[in-house]
């Protein structure tokens, strides 16, 4: 399949057969719980006559092929393989069911699963340093199917989960704060960034770290950034990377560093990590 055709593909139909329903719709618009995220009022929204998407949560859009790299964390060529296939059941829970919340983690450990620890080797994350924040989770939906991945803990108690076909938060979606009692932070989108930070230091660091999760979360996180006198913002390369740094640029009135400059030709610090 190349881009012309995957582009022809109806993605209204398409998140439908994923297992994603409509939940409003709005002239040419169809409005979703966005595929990318726990939430409670939908914001992700496709263009039936455009047929391209946009999730108002990141402030980012584009194709059907965008959506599937950015759902996927996958490549145009691996994006466009899994389009053509005739099967998209990867036995994952959907978010119909993630939305309702009727979850049931039944137990965590430290991360020894061998997909998972393969996971983290492909990204290049530091294993030990995974399984320092990290937990090994199981959990089911209302379907009798036990489900794992590598889960992040936020400040709300909820788990980021995530694995090689999964993206998503069991609870209530927050930030997670990490207050080692510095005078400096270190802010970052995303737990795999936090993880690649810590990988990529030669030697350990105190330091106090806020992970997001999302960046639609950072007017929460600015409230506390307030107290620390250097913020040092390791945000993705792309719009919502910029908005959310300005965001915290324009309102904390304190040194605000942003770290980016370090890793300008990557998309985020992973996959800095990744290609050194």
């Amino acid at each position: 399949m190349n881009c012309k055709t995957a582009k022809q593909i109806n993605m209204v139909d398409f998140l439908i057969r994923l297992g994603y329903q409509p939940q409003k719709t709005n002239n040419d618009d169809i409005w979703f719980f966005s595929p990318f995220r726990c939430e409670k009022t939908p914001s992700f929204k496709i263009n039936k006559i455009m047929g391209i998407w946009y999730d108002f949560g990141e402030g980012r859009g584009g194709t059907i092929i965008d959506f599937i790299m950015r759902l996927k964390q996958c490549n145009l060529k691996e994006a466009l393989n899994y389009l053509e296939s005739s099967s998209f059941s990867f036995d994952q829970p959907n978010t119909i069911e993630k939305n309702k919340s009727e979850y049931q983690i039944i137990k965590t450990k430290s991360i020894n699963n061998s997909f998972l620890v393969n996971y983290l080797i492909s990204r290049k994350l530091n294993i030990e340093i995974a399984r320092q924040y990290c937990k090994e989770v199981y959990y089911k939906f209302s379907k009798p199917n036990i489900y794992y991945g590598i889960g992040f803990k936020n400040d709300s108690g909820g788990y980021e989960i995530r694995n090689k076909f999964f993206k998503g938060c069991l609870g209530k979606k927050d930030i997670t704060t990490i207050d080692n009692n510095t005078d400096s932070i270190c802010v970052f989108e995303s737990w795999s960034d936090f993880i690649s930070y810590l990988s990529l230091q030669e030697k350990e660091i105190k330091e106090s770290y806020i992970i997001l999760n999302s960046t639609s979360l950072v007017t929460k996180a600015i409230s506390k950034l307030m107290e620390y006198s250097t913020i040092k913002v390791f945000f993705d390369n792309d719009y919502a990377g910029t908005k959310a740094f300005e965001k915290i640029k324009n309102t904390v009135l304190t040194k605000v560093v942003d770290m980016r400059t370090r890793y300008q030709n990557y998309k985020d610090l992973n996959e800095y990590l990744m290609k050194r």
